[in-house]
Order: structure tokens, then sequence, then C-alpha cells
């Protein structure tokens, strides 16, 4: 277990933190609270915590340019008004379903998205990963009950995902040109036999694979062959996702959640929700903007 400097980034608790994702342009750093529907945003530099209540379910957020964001909600793809909080529906996804929300995605180097819906209650494969590139929506993998990890290799020849209720990390080849598979998917890791659940997972540019370990108080990380090289214990039980920030996306921070719990083992996690800064040598990568037309 490697010793890290871990210090809060931000105290305010979400029920349901996920989604990190760093805007170098802007310094700042988004994240949500799910079940809450709560885009929060903070700069790297310090400053209180932003608020923006969306309204609905959301999970993932992409920089469609300077003056957009792209949100995945649970009932689909809006882009944001960066200036103005102002959403406008894009491309619907599982609209007319009520019981499914989105939950992990990630935007390709080629600027294509992966976005996974799920289950609100985690029913058993509710849930699918869909493609989406320039205005088009494919369905790549469906019976996902929990879409989660979905990273990319720096070259896009790369994709992994998780279905968290399986334990396995799987990786697929992929066409750096459009980020569609290219083959059949195979298994990565296989952490049926460890302590917590894979959940969220960034891939930095030497290939090493950062997840969050939901319920093991730990981030792993992984190394091109998939064995274990680095676990960084974590002051929460239930880390959920890491995104690279910084000027030169060394350090990591890393969201949290309290859900599932009930009082008394909420009082043996008191921060539990709350969003982290790992200070940890890591050779980390901005996140591409997406393409929608």
């Amino acid at each position: 277990m490697i010793e890290a400097i871990v210090s809060v980034f931000s105290d305010h608790v979400c029920q349901l933190g996920e989604g990190p994702s760093y805007d170098p342009a802007t310094d700042a750093l988004f994240w949500f609270d799910i079940v809450n529907g709560q885009l929060l945003e903070k700069q790297l530099s310090g400053g209180a915590t932003k608020v923006h209540d969306l309204g609905q379910m959301a999970s993932a957020i992409a920089i469609i340019d300077d003056k957009r964001q792209l949100i995945a909600t649970e009932t689909g793809l809006f882009v944001r008004d960066a200036a103005t909080g102002k959403l406008t529906l894009h491309t619907p996804i599982e609209a007319d379903n009520p019981l499914t929300r989105s939950n992990d995605s990630r935007v390709h180097p080629c600027g294509a998205l992966w976005t996974g819906t799920m289950g609100k209650g985690e029913e058993k494969g509710a849930g699918s990963i869909y493609w989406f590139f320039r205005g088009e929506l494919r369905r790549l993998f469906s019976d996902i009950t929990v879409s989660n990890s979905i990273c990319f290799s720096a070259d896009g020849a790369l994709a992994y995902y998780t279905d968290t209720s399986t334990g396995l990390l799987m990786r697929v080849a992929c066409d750096p040109a459009t980020g569609l598979p290219a083959g059949e998917p195979k298994i990565f890791v296989d952490h049926r036999s460890a302590k917590g659940f894979i959940d969220g997972s960034v891939l930095d540019r030497d290939g090493i694979l950062w997840n969050a370990v939901w319920g093991g108080s730990v981030i792993e990380a992984y190394g091109p062959d998939g064995k274990l090289v680095r676990t960084v214990a974590m002051p929460v039980t239930q880390p959920s996702c890491p995104a690279f920030v910084g000027k030169n996306a060394d350090r990591l921070a890393v969201t949290s959640a309290w859900s599932g719990k009930n009082e008394k083992q909420r009082l043996l996690d008191l921060q539990g929700g709350m969003t982290f800064l790992l200070d940890i040598p890591v050779n980390g990568r901005f996140e591409p903007r997406v393409l929608i037309a």
C-alpha cells in the first residue's frame, strides 16, 4: 500500500458523488451528485464549491468548446451553456424509460463519447453502453447492470469498461478513428475475489489504469498487462471515480459517496461524499473534447 498525501478538495457532501472531469482552460473541476441532480464546480486553486441544480439526475460532463459542455442525464445528452447553465436537449437516450439513468461516460481520443446507463435501483441488466459521435448514437453493449470504468488508451486503440456487478474489468480493441470496438472484449482484471467493486477509472499516458474501488477504501492501479502495480489508501469506504487534474495533469481528484449507508455506518465514514486530491506522481492527460456534429 503506497502512502499518499490525500487532502479534501471539497467538503461538499454528495450522496452519490461521481463523474469528475477537469477543464484545463478554466482550471475547474466539475463533478456530480447524481441522485440529487446537482453539478458541482470548483477551481483547483481554491474558492467555494458552486452548486448547479440540473432538475434531473446527471452523471458525466464533456467539453464541446470554450462556451459549451455536453452533459449525460437520465433522459439523454444535453448541451450546457457554460456561462448561463442553460440546458438544451441534443440526443435523447432512454428518455422513454423512467427506470434508468445515465452513469459512467468518457470521451474517446477521436471525440466520440461512450456513455453508460443503468437502472435507478440497479435492476439486473437494465442498462447499456452507447457510442455517440457527431450526432450518431449506437448501442454497443446491452444487459449491463452498473456501467462503469469507461476509459481509453491515449492512442485510441484500446477501450476499457465494466459491468460492476460482474467483478470483471474488460478491455476491447478500438478503431482510433471512430472509437468503435474493433474486436471481442476480453477480461483485463478479474476482481471477483478482491474486496470492493470496480467503479470509475482513468488511463494515463503510460497505460496504467487507475480505478476507484467502491467499498474497498482504495484506488488501485493496473499496468498494461492487467497486474496490480499500486494501491493507494483512501479516507472513505466508497471512492467512486478519479480524474487527472492540474496544469500538467499530474494529480488525481477522486469523488466519493455515502449512498447506501445507514446513520450508524455514516458516523464511521464521516468524509463519505466529499471530493479529494491525491498527491501522487501520475502521468495523466486531459480529456479530449467531444464532437457533437
